[in-house]
């Protein structure tokens, strides 16, 4: 026999439970679901040509994003700064990109900081998303 103060605490686990696995599972994401969360955002169709020219200029600071990723994101790149090698950015050449949602906004946070001295808008990481994901073997 379930007591009131078990019932209780079994109802808000359950609760919590509920609340806390959809969190979870959220999470996990294809690159195809990413771009389409930021084309939303953004307002408008992700742009090609403006992912790949964002993705190797530079933007009033030392560094661009092909300056550890490389040009071509089909490859691996290396750290600037600590030479740690970095996996290659396209999804294609890299299964394990862009398919946790809070990884990619923790990237992006961190490297639009160091590359553009700014959080990127959602428009800028479609697009880069966007020219990342032409990239076939």
């Amino acid at each position: 026999m379930v007591t009131g103060s078990r019932r209780f605490f079994r109802s808000r686990l359950m609760a919590l439970m509920g609340t806390l696995l959809p969190m979870v599972a959220a999470q996990a994401v294809t690159p195809v679901e990413q771009l389409a969360a930021y084309t939303a955002q953004a307002g408008e169709p992700a742009q090609v040509a403006r992912g790949q020219q964002f993705f190797t200029s530079r933007h009033g600071r030392d560094w661009s994003c092909s300056s550890c990723h490389t040009a071509n994101p089909a490859v691996s790149g290396k750290h600037a700064s600590t030479g740690k090698t970095i996996g290659p950015m396209a999804p294609a050449f890299n299964p394990e990109r862009f398919s946790d949602a809070a990884k990619t906004e923790k990237w992006f946070r961190r490297n639009c900081n160091d590359v553009v001295g700014r959080e990127c808008s959602a428009g800028e990481k479609a697009d880069v998303l966007a020219w990342l994901l032409t990239l076939k073997p």
